[in-house]
C-alpha cells in the first residue's frame, strides 16, 4: 500500500480517501533513469508465470496493481519475481475499488472517482519513479525479440521524449497444445511514454487515454514482440459493460476480437481471414511454442493485410 505524503495531492479523488489521491513522483525531484512496467491486473494468476519473467529481465522496475483478484494474483506475482531473483524490483500493491467497466459504464463515471478507469490508471502510474513508464497488460507475453528490444529501449529512451507504439498479436488458447493467432489485422497502440505532466491519463468515451504532445517523436516497434493471451474457456470481455459497445466506430479492435472469439467458440476458426491454427509439439505448451519458436521463425511481415486497428 502506498504511503500518504503530506504535500497537496495532484489529483484528489472524489471520495476524499487520501490514500487514493494521486501524487506524482516528479513533483519531488528528478526521476531515476530507466523504464518501469505498470500492470493493472485482476485474476491474472494463470498468465503471470509467462508474462512476468521476460518483463523482469527487460526493465528496471515493475509495479503490479491488483484490483480485487480472488485467484491469488498478487501472491503469484511476488513468487514469480522472487524465483527470477527480482523480488526487490517489483512493487505489488492493491486497488480495492470496483472499477467501472469500459464502455457506457465508464462514460457515466466521474473521472476523479476511485471507480473511474482514469483515476485508477493515474493512481497506478503515480508509483513510477523512473523517467519512462510502460502500460502493459497481465496477459501479454514477450518473445525473446521483444525482451531484447525493451531492454535496449529502457536506457536509450532517457531524455528523448519519444513515445513507443508496440504491435501485439492476439493468441486464442484452445488447449495446452492448440492455439489460434490473429494475423489478420495490425493491433497497434502506444505503450511506452515519458513520465511528466504532459503524459497523464484523461477520460475518453469508452476508456481512459494517455495524453502526449503532438510534437512527441513516435517510434513504432516491429512485429513479433508479444502475444496477447485469450483463453477460450473464460470470459475475455467481462471488463466491458456490454458487447453492444463494440459497435462504436472507436472500438474496431474489440469488434475484431469479438469476431474471432465468436468464430472459435462456434468451431469456425478456419473461416476467419488471417486467423492461423498452431499446434505445439508433444510436451511443449503452445504458449511457449508460439513465443519462443513459431513467432520468431515466422516470415515477415507477419500481418499481410493493410488494415490497422489503432486505439
Amino acid at each position: 500500500m502506498s504511503t500518504v505524503d503530506n504535500h497537496r495531492p495532484d489529483i484528489a479523488c472524489l471520495e476524499g480517501d487520501a490514500a487514493y489521491d494521486v501524487r506524482w513522483a516528479w513533483q519531488d525531484g528528478a526521476l531515476d533513469p530507466g523504464l518501469t512496467c505498470v500492470f493493472r491486473v485482476r485474476n491474472e494468476a494463470r498468465n503471470l508465470p509467462w508474462v512476468l519473467p521476460p518483463m523482469l529481465r527487460a526493465v528496471q522496475r515493475v509495479v503490479l496493481v491488483d484490483n480485487r483478484s480472488d485467484d491469488g494474483t498478487a501472491e503469484v506475482a511476488q513468487r514469480v519475481a522472487d524465483e527470477c531473483g527480482a523480488g526487490d524490483r517489483i512493487e505489488v500493491t492493491s486497488y480495492p475499488f470496483q472499477v467501472s467497466r469500459a464502455g457506457t459504464e465508464h462514460l457515466a463515471t466521474p473521472p476523479h472517482s476511485v471507480r473511474s478507469l482514469t483515476h485508477f490508471y493515474n493512481w497506478s502510474f503515480s508509483h513510477v519513479r523512473t523517467s519512462y513508464s510502460m502500460k502493459w497488460d497481465g496477459d501479454m507475453v514477450l518473445t525473446p525479440e521483444g525482451e531484447a528490444l525493451l531492454a535496449d529501449l529502457s536506457w536509450q529512451l532517457h531524455g528523448s521524449g519519444a513515445v513507443v507504439a508496440v504491435p501485439r498479436h492476439p493468441l486464442s488458447v484452445e488447449s495446452e497444445s492448440v492455439a489460434w493467432i490473429d494475423l489478420g489485422f495490425r493491433f497497434l497502440e502506444p505503450w511506452v511514454y515519458p513520465m511528466g505532466p504532459q503524459f497523464t491519463f484523461v477520460k475518453a468515451f469508452e476508456w481512459e487515454v494517455r495524453e502526449f504532445p503532438e510534437t512527441s517523436e513516435r517510434i513504432v516497434a516491429p512485429e513479433g514482440l508479444c502475444v496477447e493471451l485469450k483463453w477460450l474457456d473464460q470470459d475475455e470481455f467481462a471488463h466491458w459493460t456490454s458487447t453492444e459497445d463494440f459497435d462504436s466506430s472507436r472500438a474496431p479492435r474489440k469488434r475484431r476480437e469479438w469476431e474471432v472469439y465468436s468464430a472459435l467458440r462456434e468451431g469456425r476458426g478456419e473461416e476467419v481471414p488471417g486467423l492461423h491454427r498452431i499446434e505445439a509439439p508433444p510436451g511443449v505448451h503452445v504458449v511457449d511454442h508460439v513465443t519462443r519458436t513459431w513467432l520468431p521463425q515466422a516470415p515477415r511481415p507477419l500481418v499481410k493485410r493493410r488494415g490497422r486497428l489503432d486505439v
